[in-house]
């Protein structure tokens, strides 16, 4: 069956038929505000008065934006070379929750991220914490609803499943489900994308961890006691999983995005480096979620934090999301308007069923749980 898609709407005509970035921010609200305190592109006097503060400003900062991750290589070249605006990416390996960091310690300051990408409940975090700036991008109407913050302080950008990659060179047979890690053969194998009380990767895989072993999006610990249990065993290893440690041999089997793990077999193949990496969606725990952006309310540089909001919900930028298998939260309505690129949705994974998510409230005291229980269940 065809992959599914996470829950889009469609995208106004405005968009579709504009010039770039959208013919609908250039149409200049009645007082233009400055940058700072710009709600919208109309609201700062439309797309080209946008450009042309966000260039002269001359660059962008950002935190914990690794290159092989959900393609923002080539989102950052493809913004460089589109606005001549430098992309500033201190820390690529960091988490969301080192993001967050980064909005408070830097608050005020030329070093603070104008702009963030991070799980969900990092965003609603920041929001509470009235970090975030209120702005809609111009497909903001044709985000769902859940997959959006009612004031506009972030939006969901694009997401995945978690998955199981396996170094097949390294492992005789690769596990397809969240029983199958249980077996003794993967002992010393098993390793997450970070601590899930940070890494909002390896915090879905806890979640994904708990459906599949009696819990529920109300009920997380059979995720945390799955892990303690693959602890005890020695089959869950507290290394961080990355290209390196998998090239390495350290963590043969990684629980982590699909997008990611899919991502990572292309590159060995196109670096020859000597590993045979899949990836399998276990059926038995399918968990999807999305990633947020969003506006620092203090962005040292404005006028480019909001023009990089227009550019990652463009279908330029959402097209690149999915040219490294991370699906876009605007992809059903770029399929039936035709922006979509058709060959790369064609390798998308098959995944059974129809995505569902969490609740705000089931996020939150899924995040408290993870954060009061991981370390005391889980020895590192």
């Amino acid at each position: 069956m065809p992959a599914p898609r996470l829950r889009t709407a469609f995208v106004a005509a405005c968009l579709v038929l504009a010039a770039p970035l959208g013919a609908c921010g250039d149409k200049p609200s009645t007082a233009p505000r400055a940058p700072a305190v710009a709600t919208s592109a109309a609201n700062a006097g439309g797309m080209a008065a946008l450009t042309t503060a966000a260039k002269k400003e001359g660059s962008l900062n950002t935190v914990a934006l690794p290159r092989d991750w959900a393609n923002y290589g080539a989102v950052i070249d493809g913004f460089e070379k589109k606005y001549g605006i430098k992309v500033i990416v201190e820390d690529p390996e960091g988490t969301s929750q080192d993001e967050i960091n980064a909005l408070k310690e830097h608050r005020g300051g030329g070093r603070a991220p104008d702009v963030i990408d991070v799980g969900g409940s990092f965003a609603r975090s920041a929001a509470r914490q009235d970090l975030l700036a209120p702005y809609e991008v111009a497909a903001y109407d044709e985000i769902p609803k859940e997959q959006k913050d009612d004031r506009a302080r972030w939006h969901n950008n694009y997401g995945g499943y978690i998955s199981i990659g396996c170094d097949a060179k390294r492992v005789k047979t690769c596990p397809a489900t969240f029983a199958d890690l249980r077996k003794p053969e993967y002992k010393g194998k098993v390793a997450l994308n970070g601590n899930p009380t940070e890494s909002n990767s390896a915090f879905a895989a806890v979640y994904a961890a708990a459906l599949a072993n009696g819990g529920s999006f109300d009920d997380v610990q059979p995720g945390i006691d799955f892990f303690a249990e693959l602890s005890k065993n020695g089959n869950f290893i507290p290394v961080e999983s990355t290209p390196a440690t998998i090239a390495k041999g350290q963590t043969p089997i990684s629980i982590d995005w699909d997008f990611l793990n899919l991502g990572y077999a292309d590159e060995f193949r196109e670096n020859g480096t000597d590993v045979d990496w899949r990836t399998a969606i276990p059926f038995d725990g399918s968990f999807a979620q999305y990633y947020a952006n969003g506006v620092n309310k203090d962005a040292p540089h404005p006028a480019a934090a909001r023009l990089w909001q227009e550019y990652v919900f463009s279908p330029e930028g959402q097209n690149l999301r999915l040219g490294a298998y991370a699906r876009p939260v605007l992809m059903d309505a770029m399929e039936k308007d035709g922006t979509l690129d058709k060959a790369a949705a064609e390798k998308l994974p098959t995944v059974e069923g129809t995505p569902t998510f969490p609740t705000e409230a089931q996020t939150e005291k899924a995040r408290e749980t993870v954060d009061r229980g991981w370390a005391a269940a889980v020895s590192s």
